[in-house]
C-alpha cells in the first residue's frame, strides 16, 4: 500500500528519505527507486539492517542502514521523506519485546505504542514541505492519529484505505479483541488497513508577514479621499 502511494505521487528527484523500522528494507529500497538521492532506514534488529543492505545490493539502490531506535540514529537532521510500516498489533501484553521476531509486530494494549513515538515526534524531523507516509491498522485509531498529527502543525489526512482479512494473529486474538472494543464481534474477520499522509507546510506562517498583508487590506479598505475643497476669498 505505501509502496503504491510512492509510486503515484513520487517525491521530488533528490529528496532524501527515512526509513523507520525498516524491517527487510521495502520501503527504503521504494523510496531509493522512486528517486530520492538519500536513503536511511533504521531497525533496531542488526539482522534487519543485514537484509536492507544485501536488498539494496541486490536491486541496484544506495541504502545507508543504521541501528537505534526510530529517530534516535538521526537526531538533528530533517528529510524530505518519512516512511514507516511500524508494528501496530494490540497484544494483551503491555510490554513490548525485547528480542525476537514479536518486535516486528507487538505494540502495546492499544496497538499504538510505536505508532504515538513517531506521530509526536516526525514533525521535528521533516523539512518544511515535507511529508510523512505511515501506515497501520484501523483497529489501532484512525482519528487519534491524525489528531496528532494535527496538533503539530502537519496537514493530515488518510490516503489510501484497504479492506481485507485480518491476519492469523489478530484472528487468534479475536475474543480479546472483542473485550479491548477494538472488534465489534469476535468472529468478525474484516480489518481496514490505512495509509497516512501528514505534510509539513512549505512556509511556516510569519506574523510579520502577515501584519504587512493586514495593513495593506486596511490601506486598501478606506475611504475614497473628499474633492478639495473651493474657497473664495
Amino acid at each position: 500500500m505505501l509502496v503504491r502511494c510512492l509510486r503515484e505521487e513520487p517525491p521530488p528527484a533528490g529528496a532524501s528519505a527515512l526509513d523507520l523500522g525498516t524491517g527487510s528494507g521495502v520501503l527504503a529500497i521504494a523510496a531509493a527507486q522512486a528517486g530520492c538521492g538519500e536513503v536511511v532506514a533504521v531497525d533496531v534488529s542488526r539482522r534487519a539492517l543485514l537484509a536492507v543492505r544485501l536488498n539494496a545490493r541486490l536491486n541496484g539502490v544506495r541504502v545507508r542502514a543504521l541501528h537505534g531506535d526510530l529517530f534516535a540514529p538521526v537526531a538533528g537532521q530533517r528529510f524530505d521523506l518519512i516512511v514507516s510500516n511500524p508494528p501496530y498489533v494490540p497484544s494483551p501484553q503491555a510490554e513490548l519485546p525485547r528480542r525476537g521476531l514479536a518486535r516486528a509486530w507487538e505494540a502495546g494494549h492499544d496497538g499504538r505504542d510505536v505508532l504515538d513515538r513517531i506521530c509526536s515526534q516526525a514533525d521535528a524531523y521533516l523539512r518544511p514541505g515535507g511529508r510523512l507516509l505511515l501506515v497501520h491498522s484501523a483497529l489501532c485509531g484512525e482519528t487519534a492519529t491524525l489528531s496528532m498529527l494535527r496538533e503539530r502543525g502537519l496537514h493530515a489526512e488518510v490516503a489510501l484505505r484497504h479492506q481485507g482479512e485480518l491476519g492469523p494473529i489478530l484472528r487468534a486474538r479475536a475474543p480479546w479483541l472483542h473485550q479491548q472494543g477494538l472488534l465489534a464481534h469476535p468472529a468478525e474477520r474484516a480489518e481496514e488497513m490505512l495509509v497516512i499522509k501528514a505534510e509539513r507546510p512549505a512556509k511556516p506562517p510569519s506574523p510579520h508577514r502577515d501584519a504587512v498583508q493586514e495593513a495593506n487590506r486596511l490601506r486598501s479598505c478606506s475611504l475614497p479621499s473628499s474633492p478639495p475643497l473651493r474657497l473664495s476669498f
